[in-house]
């Protein structure tokens, strides 16, 4: 079976690591050749091609970039895939228009509605990562026996080593913070639906507790000025670190006292599960996908900025880590799709 995974890789997020996790995993099943198309010297573009995959490297400077539906085009004419595996809107968008009647999947990561007359109602089989994906697919009109649940997944051997290879972050020493302070790590976008004001609030209800609590947000994008803004209003400058982009993020994730994620929609969290692997506490909103993976006891309203204080310093005095269920490792990711995939072919 011939497989073309397409994924616009203009950033390197969540959702990328899932592709390129997948096309690892497949390399490596029997019977099936892959390739990739997303963007030319893109992380995803290196990543994979280090791991062995085939990449055929596009310039992708804009989502609905006519260079890459021109390289697309040619490389399905190329490489004749059986399955097309698209992995972002932009790349559906693209590929919907050159697939030639070729057997289209679709990996929708978000619970954001969708358009009625759209490019999703195109593909034959839509990979949602959550139940609460699908539910808002089904409620956007989408048939239910067109979509199918396949859990994002991780490598937890590979975590583990990221988290702990040489050197060490050492993120107190590098900020400041004293060697025993307790560390509540975020890991994010900087953009709307992640809602860290709620997390910037409930740091400041949490310091009249723990006031030698510290919270750091990983993460970049377009609110940066207005959350330093309302770190600086809340007076929490010595309180609150925005790192911006981190590359060794499990090792930040690894340094936590509590790894805390305030979205106020996922598609699944997929990052919760990389805490998990890495044995640390995690307190989150019961948004979307999240109670798919942790219990209620460590669930908090949306927006509840308070009550999510007080359970992270409820954590802090009881640790609480949770295993990792075995349905979220890549392999089981990468079966569940290559199922989707042996069901159209």
């Amino acid at each position: 079976m011939r497989v073309l995974q397409v994924d616009s890789g203009r950033d390197w997020r969540g959702g990328q690591n899932q592709v390129w996790l997948l096309c690892r995993e497949l390399d490596r099943a029997a019977g099936i050749e892959q390739a990739l198309v997303t963007k030319q010297g893109g992380a995803l573009a290196e990543r994979a091609a280090a791991a062995g995959t085939k990449v055929h490297g596009t310039a992708w400077g804009i989502g609905l970039d006519p260079r890459a539906w021109w390289h697309l085009r040619r490389t399905i004419a190329a490489f004749q895939p059986d399955v097309i595996h698209v992995h972002d809107s932009h790349a559906l968008t693209l590929a919907a228009t050159v697939a030639h009647g070729r057997r289209l999947v679709a990996t929708r990561r978000v619970a954001f509605h969708t358009g009625r007359f759209g490019a999703w109602r195109r593909p034959d089989r839509i990979i949602a990562i959550s139940d609460a994906v699908k539910r808002v697919l089904i409620a956007d009109g989408i048939a239910s026996d067109a979509v199918v649940v396949v859990p994002d997944g991780i490598d937890v051997a590979a975590v583990r080593q990221a988290a702990t290879a040489l050197p060490p972050l050492d993120t107190r020493r590098r900020l400041g913070i004293p060697a025993a302070a307790p560390l509540v790590v975020n890991a994010a976008a900087l953009t709307g639906e992640k809602d860290h004001r709620t997390l910037i609030r409930a740091a400041h209800y949490a310091r009249a507790q723990r006031p030698e609590l510290h919270w750091v947000i990983a993460g970049e994008g377009r609110l940066r000025a207005s959350l330093t803004a309302e770190i600086a209003r809340l007076g929490l400058r010595d309180r609150v670190h925005l790192l911006g982009y981190v590359d060794r993020i499990d090792a930040l994730i690894a340094d936590a006292s509590v790894f805390v994620l305030s979205s106020t929609t996922e598609g699944l969290g997929s990052v919760v599960l990389n805490a998990l692997a890495l044995g640390r506490p995690v307190v989150a909103t019961a948004a979307g996908g999240i109670p798919e993976i942790l219990p209620a006891e460590v669930l908090v309203p949306v927006g509840a900025a308070e009550a999510m204080a007080q359970r992270i310093v409820k954590m802090l005095e009881h640790p609480m880590p949770l295993p990792l269920p075995p349905r979220f490792a890549a392999s089981a990711m990468a079966q569940g799709v290559l199922d989707v995939y042996r069901s159209l072919v």
